[in-house]
């Protein structure tokens, strides 16, 4: 008696991502067709899409743990915004002391780490693909992780130690001595280090959703986020550039455009943690 064939045989998985990611996976099991995307599976966005709706959540994969990570970005994005608008104001005109705008900084520095730790946390426990995920074998839990070969992993790693910069910058704000040469080195260096990494970090996120270098995808809502958040990332490059503390006096409207830029970035991230508190509470997932 001959056997019935595995569902398995002949299965073709169509593959694409820019390399050297795979970010998309399209195949047919079992006569259903199924879409897999890296950022949706870290995620946990794509359980009812793949049928999988059945398996146990992670807590790492819930819509409250999506929606907690978008809120405490929110709540960073929101005080550096308050930060940036507060540093626009001339200093006799200033409703609170100047050292309460630093504060204001380093404590929208703290839900930044918090929040950019939660999606490296859930990016490190990310499960391989399998087209049985249900058969997958049990990974135990990371604190960090290595998965240099997934975009996101790349990119909430990136943004991770950015945020630890930022804390150093934000801090060090507080307690350096106002001289050009030790802002430049404790507070514009750090600065510049965060800027870098979330620039990096933004980009990646970009092309796990993108699945190229480039696209222009604006009804998506994961589209949508990462977006939102390069743009901001690079309104914080060119505000951190615009922020070099020279040996001479410099420009008064260099500081002006430079702390413009900072607001614009903060908004960019809050609207973009807007949308991830969205795309969380919209999510199939449990």
């Amino acid at each position: 008696m001959t056997a019935p064939p595995s569902p398995f045989h002949r299965l073709h998985i169509h593959i694409a991502g820019p390399w050297p990611f795979i970010t998309f996976r399209s195949y047919t099991l079992a006569g259903r067709h199924f879409i897999w995307r890296a950022r949706d599976h870290r995620k946990g966005l794509e359980r009812w899409a793949r049928g999988l709706e059945h398996l146990p959540v992670p807590l790492w994969q819930t819509r409250g743990y999506n929606w907690l990570t978008g809120l405490a970005f929110a709540i960073g994005a929101l005080l550096f915004m308050a930060g940036a608008l507060l540093s626009l104001v001339p200093p006799h005109a200033l409703p609170v002391p100047s050292r309460d705008v630093g504060i204001i900084f380093f404590l929208g520095s703290l839900p930044f780490t918090f929040a950019a730790y939660l999606q490296l946390f859930q990016a490190a426990n990310a499960s391989v693909f399998s087209v049985k995920p249900q058969d997958a074998p049990h990974q135990r839990v990371m604190v960090i992780g290595w998965q240099p070969h997934s975009a996101g992993w790349l990119s909430t790693f990136a943004q991770f130690l950015g945020t630890l910069a930022f804390n150093l910058n934000t801090w060090n704000a507080l307690h350096t001595a106002n001289t050009w040469r030790a802002q430049d080195i404790w507070v514009w260096t750090p600065d510049m280090v965060g800027s870098l990494l979330f620039l990096i970090s933004g980009y990646l996120a970009y092309l796990e959703v993108s699945g190229g270098y480039w696209s222009w995808k604006p009804a998506e809502l994961s589209w949508q986020i990462v977006f939102v958040n390069l743009m901001g990332c690079i309104a914080f490059m060119t505000g951190a550039v615009l922020s070099f503390s020279p040996e001479r006096p410099d420009a008064s409207w260099i500081g002006v455009v430079g702390n413009t830029h900072l607001f614009a970035g903060s908004l960019c991230f809050f609207v973009g943690a807007l949308l991830t508190m969205r795309e969380a509470r919209t999510a199939a997932s449990a």
